[in-house]
């Protein structure tokens, strides 16, 4: 939903709770604005495809026609992975986040631990805490050993 100027200050900070091409949806004191990012943001020192991710904390200007996003406020985390057709770019997957959880299973079909080793490691690297919640464990019990040795080699590692 698109506020008018007239609900809201000419500048106010929001959290983006969603992306979609150009259009970011922020959630505000006065409501969810739909909003566009005014000339060319981008962050310093950061190479990415997209410079306003879910979880930003933005600041946005608003006239009688529109809404856009003018600010950055400055992240304490995020996550990324390699753009996928821009090797030296990257793509900021969210930002500013509380927890990360990495829902793995062992069996039907197991989850490959190379996965949740990469996604463990980039979590750490970004200072983003991370929980490992194990699902279908009611077909994981067939294996017991299995669930044991999962547990062992992630609670060593920290």
């Amino acid at each position: 939903m698109n506020q008018s100027s007239n609900n809201i200050e000419t500048r106010v900070e929001g959290v983006v709770i969603s992306s979609t091409g150009s259009w970011y949806e922020v959630s505000t004191p006065h409501g969810v604005l739909d909003c566009r990012i005014r000339g060319k943001l981008r962050l310093k020192g950061i190479r990415s495809t997209n410079p306003v991710v879910v979880g930003d904390h933005v600041m946005v200007e608003s006239d009688e026609q529109s809404n856009a996003i003018v600010e950055i406020i400055p992240r304490r985390n995020y996550v990324i992975r390699r753009a996928s057709n821009l090797s030296k770019e990257s793509h900021i997957i969210a930002a500013n986040i509380d927890r990360a959880l990495l829902i793995v299973t062992l069996h039907s079909p197991s989850t490959p631990r190379e996965f949740v080793d990469r996604f463990l490691v980039t979590c750490e690297a970004y200072k983003v805490p991370v929980t490992i919640l194990l699902a279908k464990i009611d077909l994981a019990r067939q294996r017991p050993e299995a669930v044991e040795e999962f547990h062992a080699i992630y609670e060593s590692a920290g």
